[in-house]
């Protein structure tokens, strides 16, 4: 198949953040499919100065790279524009290259726009995917304070479901919120983000990555690691709350948040008026996605945290898988799926979010108990290989794609049998 792939923030292992695009697209490009993907200049260092688009290539995959800037820190007023910038530059983009299938994967759900105008324009079949449940969640978060707003947010969001052939969710609660706006069991596939092989070696690379980066680590004391944006919405500042309470508590347990966001400055602040800056916990800037299996090696409980929004119960979060693959024992701070199968594996803990006091000791009670370490690591680990492993679910989504092709096959020769009836039954025809 010709692919036409429509996401706006596409990150390779050289940057920081999720690799979910870069890992599907490449390994349908393995499997012989020809794939365009159009993106932006946001993430990637290297095309951030870039002023029209460029053309160029990773890994087999063609890149389409848009000059459209984007980051955590800007205000809600200033991403919208954003989102309208590269959805308009995308769909000329879009409109213009030659494909079998157009795959648009959200956030923001803006990327339906392109993704329909290709759909319709060239008349092939679009796959959506969903990554958070928008516009619920920018609503919960009063991104959207205008009724016009809500309400145009959710006519593109019924308009992106019902104008695909399929919907990619990433996990089972998000499928059931598509399926809320009326579409088929039969249209919805559920391909959760993936764990990748490269990081079940995580504990060989620790002791290079931890001389390099963090050499003021004590490696006799327990390592609690949250790896991620710091961006509103992941309410992070929570964790400098609990490492505070581990320090009067006397657990030994040392801290380390690495990434970058609109929230950092908020947590430095937080840290030095509660005296763990630095004590028992460090703030560190972003890695590369190709430098996490060290920094993970590294972490003997790996987190993933949120704001307590029952919305982002349904989220699919890179960091959360990351340490599945790495075997790291997962402690998060919110309910839903993840939940759910951390105590149904028994590869980490859910902690109460309104309760640091209480996280903090779960998180104490975990790290001194060795055998328990070694239990949830060796679980995470395993549903890493049986349930998550990138190479089966990418060939999941591949079999999406596979579908959505099919069904417009199917449609075309639907549409010429009728006009061989019609025309073996009109006035005149011999």
């Amino acid at each position: 198949m010709r692919v036409l792939y429509l996401h706006q923030y596409f990150i390779s292992p050289e940057a920081a953040g999720g690799t979910r695009s870069y890992e599907l697209a490449r390994r349908l490009v393995a499997r012989g499919h020809d794939v365009t993907l159009v993106t932006s200049n946001a993430m990637m260092p290297r095309w951030r100065d870039i002023s029209r688009p460029t053309t160029t290539e990773i890994d087999g995959v063609r890149l389409v790279v848009l000059p459209v800037s984007y980051a955590n820190h800007m205000d809600y007023r200033q991403r919208m524009a954003a989102f309208a910038r590269f959805a308009l530059a995308a769909s000329r983009e879009a409109l213009r290259t030659p494909a079998d299938v157009v795959f648009a994967t959200s956030t923001p759900l803006t990327i339906a726009i392109p993704g329909l105008l290709a759909s319709f324009g060239r008349r092939v079949p679009m796959v959506f995917e969903v990554r958070d449940l928008w516009p619920e969640l920018p609503i919960a978060m009063g991104a959207l304070p205008q009724p016009w707003m809500r309400a145009a947010a959710r006519a593109l969001e019924w308009t992106a479901y019902h104008g695909a052939s399929r919907v990619v969710a990433l996990s089972p609660a998000i499928a059931e919120g598509v399926a809320a706006r009326g579409i088929g069991r039969d249209r919805i596939a559920v391909v959760p983000n993936g764990c990748d092989a490269a990081f079940a070696d995580s504990a060989a690379h620790a002791p290079q990555f931890r001389a390099k980066h963090l050499p003021w680590i004590d490696p006799k004391r327990p390592l609690v690691l949250y790896a991620g944006t710091f961006g509103a919405i992941n309410g992070a500042a929570w964790l400098v709350d609990v490492a505070a309470a581990c320090r009067r508590d006397g657990s030994g347990l040392q801290f380390v948040m690495v990434g970058d966001g609109a929230e950092r400055e908020q947590i430095l602040a937080r840290a030095r008026s509660l005296g763990v800056l630095d004590d028992n916990l460090r703030v560190l800037p972003p890695v590369a996605k190709r430098d996490m299996p060290g920094l993970l090696g590294c972490a003997d409980i790996a987190t993933s945290l949120f704001l307590p929004l029952p919305q982002m119960q349904a989220n699919s979060a890179n960091k959360f898988f990351d340490a599945l693959a790495a075997g790291r024992a997962l402690a998060i701070n919110y309910g839903g799926w993840h939940a759910d199968l951390l105590a149904r594996s028994g590869a980490g803990i859910a902690m109460p979010h309104g309760d640091v006091g209480a996280a903090a000791g779960m998180l104490t009670a975990l790290a001194s108990s060795p055998g328990r370490l070694g239990d949830a690591g060796a679980a995470a680990r395993g549903l890493a290989e049986t349930e998550f492993d990138r190479d089966q679910l990418a060939a999941r989504f591949e079999t999406v794609l596979l579908a959505a092709a099919a069904d417009r096959g199917a449609a075309a020769r639907a549409t010429e049998q009728r006009r061989a009836r019609n025309l073996k039954y009109s006035p005149g025809a011999t």
